[in-house]
């Protein structure tokens, strides 16, 4: 085993396939600020400056969510991103919305990466073998390093079926103390870093059940962590997203043990540099679709964002239009994370792409108010269970056209406290024409009179912003914690 040796790690998270700069908001006393920030190119000339005076000493890992989320990833299923993800120096990558191209197709496209998916909990059917290797080990700076990779255990549970064709996820936990055992014990290593794409209450519940996990880089709920969070011996880094961020994990080890440590969440300014041969292969990557993105189609006054927890202005936006498309009395779509801002001015294509890269359909279905009560029960337990392990959502479902106060605090089933429609009472038993940009599943439980439209998401943002120059999309109190 290595004593006396220092090792740098560094995370990238939920990058959402945002390969150039774009704003980003961030916190200002008590309102929101806008700057531009991210971009692969930036990230290299970041990532090689940290190599250089490391004597390469450098561990770099992406917790997935990577190959999705714009419209060129979404155009190319993720096969636009390949050069710039192997220009960049990663070790090893675990996964989740990748998952959305279908799970072959996935398959295929990691194949050429020059470094490992790992995921110790996704199975085929079929033969029930692990789909991705689970761990892979490296050798960095005198340092074994094990690396094993979690992926999101939600996408067979809360997505749509073709995600996850052929394959089944489990959450990790009975596997992952042998995988452990095994990285001690024949591999040995000194060090056991776990990339996991759970979300971080998830990570925390599970580190603190698992011993034997040195660091835990965690994904999917985009958490801005300033600084890291030990949980028993092992410390958790998560380091936001969109690629506006790097997290850096200076160790100290000593005796197989880390000795002390330092970290830093460094933000992906707009004037850092941009490597040259990184942003040949970005501006390449992106040259198809520029003169599509950079079409103007409307202006807003709003600042578009998904930045809070119970409603959010980029998705009053996406509803208002959903509203207007089909004349429905009441909106919802889920409740996603992704999607980088959208200052007041000039909209574009991207935007909108950004927006809700899928462009899924729209569809209609007429809901009672007991139908819409218990749907909003069941994503309020998803999104704020008491047990992390349950929580399978992003953030609470967005709606539009009622005002519901719940007790976030309260037990399952139990958080909905009263529903308006107007200034009316929601009535159990009357049928609300309810739209949904996504329905994964939800319509398929309730609802009689469920229709498709022929109109998708984008070309309803788009007619919407022809009729409403500007847009006004501010936050309405739709949910009111109480």
């Amino acid at each position: 085993m290595a004593n006396g040796r220092s090792l740098t790690v560094l995370q990238l998270n939920d990058s959402h396939a945002y390969c150039d700069l774009h704003q980003e908001m961030f916190w200002q006393g008590g309102q929101a600020v806008y700057r531009p920030a991210g971009g692969f190119a930036r990230i290299a000339t970041i990532v090689k400056k940290i190599r250089t005076a490391n004597q390469e000493s450098t561990l770099f890992c992406d917790c997935g969510d990577t190959l999705h989320g714009t419209h060129p990833a979404q155009k190319t299923q993720g096969e636009a991103l390949i050069p710039i993800l192997n220009s960049l120096g990663l070790e090893a990558m675990t996964a989740h919305w990748e998952f959305a191209y279908g799970p072959e197709t996935f398959k295929k496209c990691a194949a050429k990466l020059n470094y490992p998916m790992l995921a110790i909990n996704v199975y085929d059917q079929a033969t029930r073998e692990l789909f991705f290797p689970p761990y892979c080990v490296k050798e960095i700076g005198g340092l074994r390093i094990g690396l094993v990779g979690i992926a999101s255990n939600i996408v067979d549970k809360a997505m749509p079926p073709s995600f996850s064709e052929g394959i089944y996820f489990t959450l990790g936990r009975e596997e992952l103390p042998s995988i452990i055992h095994v990285l001690r014990t024949q591999e040995k290593v000194d060090l056991v870093v776990l990339i996991s794409h759970l979300g971080f209450p998830q990570d925390m519940k599970l580190v603190s059940e698992v011993q034997g996990i040195d660091v835990c880089l965690s994904g999917h709920t985009h958490h801005r962590l300033y600084k890291p969070v030990l949980q028993g011996k092992t410390l958790i880094m998560q380091s936001g997203s969109h690629g506006s961020f790097l997290g850096r994990l200076d160790l100290e080890i000593e005796g197989g043990r880390i000795a002390d440590y330092k970290h830093e969440l460094i933000e992906v300014t707009a004037d850092t540099d941009p490597d040259p041969m990184v942003a040949d292969l970005v501006n390449l990557a992106l040259a198809p679709f520029q003169e599509e993105l950079s079409t103007v189609v409307g202006e807003t006054v709003t600042a578009l964002n998904r930045a809070t927890m119970l409603e959010s202005t980029m998705d009053n936006f996406l509803l208002q239009a959903t509203l207007e498309s089909t004349g429905a009395q009441l909106a919802f779509s889920n409740g996603w994370r992704f999607g980088a801002p959208i200052i007041p001015g000039e909209v574009t294509m991207n935007g909108l792409y950004n927006i809700i890269p899928m462009n899924p359909p729209i569809s209609t279905v007429e809901l009672t108010g007991e139908e819409i009560v218990a749907m909003l029960e069941e994503n309020l337990e998803r999104t704020f269970a008491c047990d992390p392990y349950s929580q399978m959502g992003g953030y609470v479902k967005r709606g539009l056209g009622f005002n519901a106060y719940i007790k976030i605090e309260n037990p399952a089933g139990q958080r909905v406290q009263q529903v308006f429609v107007g200034s009316e009472p929601l009535q159990p038993g009357r049928y609300y024409p309810t739209a949904f940009v996504t329905e994964q599943g939800v319509a398929k439980k309730y609802g009689r009179n469920r229709q498709k439209h022929t109109e998708q998401s984008i070309e309803a943002l788009k007619a919407y912003l022809a009729k409403h120059r500007p847009l006004h999309a501010e936050l309405r109190g739709t949910y009111v914690a109480v």
